[in-house]
């Protein structure tokens, strides 16, 4: 039995495959991994913020932005598709597909049970390394509570949990708040994925 060393794929190649997919797949490091598709719940969630952001932010120069724009996170890093993000001034983009942002100002993710893990440990040290990203926002399914980290100087993120239907997330980087009711709004947080 013989073993072959694993082959790797360049950023360049993933976005070859990628770009032709008909699913969405992130890469790490030289490897493709599949993403599956959210529920009900994620979808709602990740509607509900975006709404919240296009009102919020109408206006100013910031905008918020879907989960079909992939992200980059460094130059040989994680490229991968957030649940919305939030992009202030003229998008920065790997090359002239323009389909991978390199320069986002706050990042949401919605958390699942089978990613959680991911979302505050590996993912967020990705995202860590853009360094136009002032906020991480992380937002929970099974509870009305939003977890959001926010770069301080020394690059040292603090944390802040908001929670309950009449809690307020406040955005600091863009100057805007989000009533947690308008992000949970339409959700059954007592069923989680």
């Amino acid at each position: 039995m013989s073993t072959r060393p694993e082959t790797l794929l360049t950023p360049e190649q993933y976005l070859e495959i990628e770009r032709h997919a008909e699913t969405k797949s992130e890469y790490f490091h030289g490897r493709m991994y599949a993403m599956s598709g959210g529920t009900g719940n994620h979808a709602f969630l990740a509607t509900n913020i975006l709404i919240a952001l296009g009102a919020a932010l109408r206006g100013t120069n910031c905008r918020a932005v879907n989960s079909d724009l992939r992200v980059r996170t460094s130059q040989s890093g994680l490229y991968t598709y957030p649940d919305a993000m939030i992009l202030c001034g003229a998008p920065h983009y790997v090359d002239s597909h323009a389909d991978v942002l390199t320069n986002p100002t706050v990042i949401f993710e919605v958390l699942s049970p089978s990613t959680a893990a991911y979302d505050r440990g590996a993912k967020f040290h990705s995202y860590r390394q853009i360094e136009s990203l002032k906020e991480y926002v992380l937002v929970a399914q099974d509870a009305c509570t939003v977890e959001r980290f926010e770069r301080q100087p020394g690059n040292r993120w603090l944390l802040s949990i908001h929670s309950g239907m009449d809690g307020t997330l406040d955005l600091s980087s863009v100057s805007c708040s989000l009533p947690l009711a308008s992000i949970y709004t339409g959700v059954d947080i007592g069923s989680v994925d």
